[in-house]
């Protein structure tokens, strides 16, 4: 099984940020848990990060040819005002499209309540930290099936 996980603006200033909502693990351990998580289970897991819509499209466009199976993406601010990555999400229907928030949007500020992503994917996880990305991979495992 191949996962892409997909990290959208900012995802790169983990431990640096808002400590208070988002913790003080950087995104190095962020990475490095998903990648021991993914071998523990026997899956080739793929992180991306960029701070650019355009980007994590044509990362999105690539996993249709590489034979990926899911895609495990936390766009960032991208969630509440990016189509084109809805659009980008919803174009790759044979893959698995499972979309993480590290803090619990619905209990911050307005905008934040709003994704126009999630309904491109099969799940939305939010407010469990870190660990949200391992529920996601075995959300993924399971849709896979």
């Amino acid at each position: 099984m191949k996962i892409l996980v997909i990290n959208g603006p900012n995802l790169n200033f983990l431990g640096i940020r808002e400590k208070k909502i988002y913790g003080n693990e950087d995104y190095d351990y962020l990475i490095r848990m998903i990648k021991e998580e993914g071998e523990k289970r026997g899956i080739d897991v793929e992180c991306f990060q960029s701070n650019h819509e355009g980007a994590i499209i044509d990362k999105i466009q690539e996993s249709y040819f590489n034979g990926t199976d899911a895609i495990i993406i936390n766009p960032g601010a991208y969630t509440h005002y990016s189509y084109a990555i809805h659009d980008a999400l919803a174009s790759v229907e044979n893959i698995i499209k499972i979309e993480v928030h590290i803090s619990d949007i619905q209990n911050r500020e307005d905008f934040r309540k709003v994704s126009v992503t999630a309904p491109a994917c099969h799940k939305q996880i939010y407010g469990h930290g870190l660990k949200g990305y391992i529920e996601a991979m075995d959300e993924a495992i399971l849709l896979c099936k």
